[in-house]
């Protein structure tokens, strides 16, 4: 490919992100049922849910790695390049981040901290702002940001040294697990998974496969004309550690809920590890077979969940906030169990609406929801934001 030229779009990563934020849906509108339902004869399915979709925020990291190295690895690197790069992340994703930093700040200091005085006030939300924890969601930004200051560094140097970027997979793990293991001994940094280097292989192999996604694109379109003897046989390797890792994550946190199994915490990391960064490459795939064999109209949708899916990530927890203040008042277990599976789906239609019409109605609607394409937009664009995660 000739430096400079514009890479070809790919319709396949609006798919992508739509089951990455239906895996975040799934978790968050199950988390309450897996404290509250262990006496339930389902648990198992609320575990299976919880644990097994558990792959929302590392694909969408994977996917933003993969974006940013896939959108500007062809391009010239000089000061133009980081000036529009920096912009844009302040454009479209810490301005709606301040602002809904702000939105749920409130909402749980007028709901729990009323007492509070006005100098603790401001002092918590300042720090809430800058460690992403004014909401739980909200680490998923401050995580990004920090990916961001990165991102420049690894651009120009994969960019002036070629063949590092073939070593940056394996190179991305041993910093993630170095992390892991002093912060297990010795650093104590309180919450690793608010930190860029917990996430490391993820964008790592987002790097490579944005930098060789051209060639590595045929890998991952599973049709007859495609399969040879060692594709088949990756392609069957990676869905049965993705499965393997899965279920053996899901059995772990099963036994250890319901009864008090203990298991080292480095075995929790590691199979949620492999579960998600298989998943990422898994999904992928998913989205060439949809794309060449389902239904137009579900192609149609999932394209046009995933455009809006950093909308829905940022406003969906309000409205599940909104519905947990209401709580069934019966022992009829069959309507308890609806009510959580209303949790999920409110969680997405109402945040899915919201989301639209503002897209649609409000002028500057990017300072709310980042940046989302119109609905009626046929094209499909791979942004090159994390705007629509």
């Amino acid at each position: 490919m000739r430096k400079g030229t514009i890479r070809d779009n790919l319709s396949e990563i609006q798919l992508v992100r739509a089951m990455a934020i239906i895996g975040v849906l799934s978790v968050h509108a199950t988390s309450f049922a897996t404290i509250a339902m262990k006496e339930s004869n389902f648990y198992l399915v609320y575990n299976f849910f919880n644990i097994f979709m558990k792959i929302g925020t590392p694909v969408f990291l994977f996917l933003s790695s993969f974006v940013l190295f896939y959108s500007y690895y062809s391009r010239p690197f000089d000061k133009k390049l980081i000036g529009n790069f920096y912009k844009k992340r302040l454009q479209f994703i810490l301005v709606p981040y301040a602002l809904f930093s702000v939105f749920y700040f409130l909402i749980l200091h007028f709901t729990h901290y009323r007492d509070r005085s006005l100098e603790e006030t401001i002092e918590k939300f300042v720090v809430q702002l800058f460690t992403g924890k004014a909401y739980t969601h909200l680490y998923f930004i401050f995580i990004s940001v920090q990916f961001y200051m990165m991102f420049p560094l690894f651009l120009w140097l994969f960019k002036r040294k070629p063949n590092l970027a073939k070593w940056a997979i394996p190179a991305g793990f041993v910093m993630q697990y170095a992390f892991i293991i002093l912060n297990k001994y010795y650093l104590f940094t309180g919450r690793p998974s608010s930190w860029a280097l917990h996430y490391m292989s993820y964008f790592m192999l987002g790097a490579v496969l944005g930098i060789y996604y051209p060639k590595l694109k045929v890998w991952f379109q599973i049709q007859k004309e495609n399969v040879t003897a060692s594709r088949l046989t990756g392609w069957i390797v990676l869905w049965a550690i993705w499965l393997s890792a899965s279920l053996g994550h899901v059995y772990i946190y099963h036994t250890s809920r319901l009864y008090g199994a203990k298991y080292d915490s480095l075995l929790y990391h590691f199979l949620w590890n492999i579960q998600t960064i298989t998943a990422g490459l898994v999904a992928i795939q998913l989205s060439h077979i949809l794309l060449r064999h389902a239904w137009p109209w579900l192609t149609r949708f999932m394209t046009r969940l995933g455009e809006v899916s950093f909308g829905i990530y940022l406003i969906h927890p309000y409205f599940l906030f909104i519905y947990r203040r209401f709580p069934p008042e019966t022992g009829f277990s069959p309507l308890i169990h609806l009510w959580y599976l209303g949790g999920f789906v409110l969680a997405l239609a109402a945040s899915w609406i919201v989301v639209s019409l503002t897209v649609r109605w409000l002028p500057m609607s990017w300072v709310i929801f980042g940046k989302v394409p119109p609905a009626k937009r046929k094209s499909r664009v791979v942004s090159e934001t994390v705007a629509s995660t």
